[in-house]
């Protein structure tokens, strides 16, 4: 099945006192450039980012990757207006990753893995991965869900849709902290990139 990739960096980051969560390093670049570069080389396609007011340092941050930025303008209604602005601009029948910029330390290999439990799973609408019991991000979307997606208000939390889908949503077993790793503060970003960066150990990669 194609799939696309949905990168999401539509918000404000209000909580970094207004600097783009999107532009974080990681390692020798930044956060979204990670993202992109990752679901690039997986083969996804097309990846989408979805801007908002920061639309210009991203744009920046990602020149010359492969990748088609879609502005929100309704991103002030929060982050389904966001995706439904992404969902908008993907070609039909293609699965989607749901990748959010707020968890840039995710690692390749579950991506990877997400992928494959889709591939392998015909009953299955809704892949989430889980480490330890806890469920994170991102999320891989079979086509079907995209519609009951674009149905919700542009203010309506997503996870809302999660109970009506019940068993069709599968929860994938990963050996990644980085699905868990939230970096909605300064704070937070610190101590996930330091984890991040003691997972490498001494052979530190930007992976």
């Amino acid at each position: 099945m194609p799939t696309s990739a949905l990168l999401l960096s539509g918000g404000a980051s209000s909580r970094f006192a207004g600097y783009p969560k999107a532009l974080v390093s990681t390692g020798n670049r930044s956060g979204i450039r990670r993202m992109a570069e990752i679901t690039l080389d997986l083969g996804f396609d097309p990846v989408v980012v979805v801007v908002g007011p920061h639309h210009h340092p991203i744009q920046d941050a990602l020149r010359g990757v492969g990748v088609q930025l879609v502005d929100s303008e309704e991103w002030y209604e929060g982050r389904t207006a966001s995706v439904q602005a992404g969902l908008r601009a993907l070609p039909p029948a293609h699965d989607v990753l749901l990748w959010p910029v707020d968890h840039p330390f995710v690692a390749a290999r579950t991506v990877e893995r997400l992928a494959a439990a889709r591939d392998s799973d015909e009953l299955g609408l809704w892949f989430i991965p889980s480490y330890q019991g806890a469920s994170g991000h991102p999320v891989l979307w079979k086509e079907r869900v995209r519609a009951d997606v674009l149905e919700l208000r542009p203010d309506a939390p997503i996870r809302a849709l999660i109970p009506e889908l019940g068993p069709q949503v599968r929860h994938v077993t990963v050996d990644d902290p980085g699905i868990l790793a939230n970096i909605d503060t300064p704070d937070r970003y610190r101590e996930a990139y330091d984890a991040w960066r003691e997972r490498q150990g001494d052979g530190w990669t930007d992976d």
